[in-house]
């Protein structure tokens, strides 16, 4: 006789995202192991070079399988360069079309059964968004110099409140490198979890047996429909970091 705990409770849907090293290293003291997550990001990168060569290689006038999914992409990160940079953005289009792209792979490779979410780690999400950010500001301070700084304090702001308004406008600044990088890591790994509960929920109803294996197809939809959702949710989420990061960008080179 079954033990119905055994069933809900055979494992945490948080073990989906717990970093496990795959090639143990050390060096000088330090652990510089491969983990799943350093694999997954390199499978990432590899699928994107790979997808990008099999384009160009097999490039066609008019464009068919591969490469009309290449050029909608191609054409969603122009749209988004176009529309926050301007003209000024084409210098910067191969940079933001690395970042939608990976990011887009990370997510989507992360849909794949027994694979590895690597947008789904905060460490991630937070050094990827803390790099861009500390890119975009040198490039602010390249372009513009020491008046870079005048972003803290808009234009017509009385004396006797300065201080306090360079102070929030520094406060909110710094948040953008923290909201870029929660929101793409909240929105991951909160679908995944939800999928590993539903379809747990679903494989339990089926080991109950009995009339339960009748009545697992009403998760066994929602599971479905969610599956759905959570890839459109990262194709989304990779469009909303790559904007965002474009938003950002176009503020440090024309200070607003």
């Amino acid at each position: 006789m079954y033990n119905i705990n055994q069933f809900f409770f055979l494992a945490s849907p948080l073990e989906q995202f717990e970093i496990i090293p795959i090639l143990p290293i050390e060096l000088f003291g330090l652990n510089i192991s491969i983990t799943n997550a350093a694999l997954f990001l390199m499978l990432s990168v590899a699928l994107s070079i790979f997808w990008f060569s099999l384009v160009i290689y097999n490039n066609k006038l008019v464009p068919r399988n591969w490469q009309s999914v290449k050029e909608i992409f191609y054409d969603i990160t122009l749209t988004l360069v176009q529309d926050n940079l301007g003209k000024k953005g084409y210098f910067y289009f191969p940079f933001v079309f690395t970042i939608f792209t990976i990011i887009l792979y990370c997510n989507l490779i992360g849909m794949v059964p027994y694979s590895f979410t690597v947008t789904s780690h905060i460490a991630f999400t937070f050094s990827l968004a803390l790099s861009i950010y500390i890119g975009i500001n040198i490039i602010g301070f390249r372009t513009h110099g020491v008046k870079f700084f005048t972003i803290f304090l808009p234009k017509g702001v009385p004396l006797f409140i300065v201080p306090l308004v360079v102070a929030i406008e520094f406060v909110s600044y710094i948040v953008k490198v923290f909201t870029i990088s929660i929101r793409l890591f909240a929105n991951m790994t909160s679908g995944h979890t939800l999928l590993k509960i539903i379809a747990g929920f679903v494989w339990t109803m089926i080991s109950i047996g009995g009339i339960f294996l009748y009545l697992q197809i009403i998760p066994l939809v929602l599971l479905l429909a969610l599956v759905g959702l959570e890839i459109g949710i990262a194709l989304l989420q990779a469009y909303v970091f790559t904007l965002l990061t474009c938003i950002y960008l176009n503020d440090v080179l024309e200070m607003h």
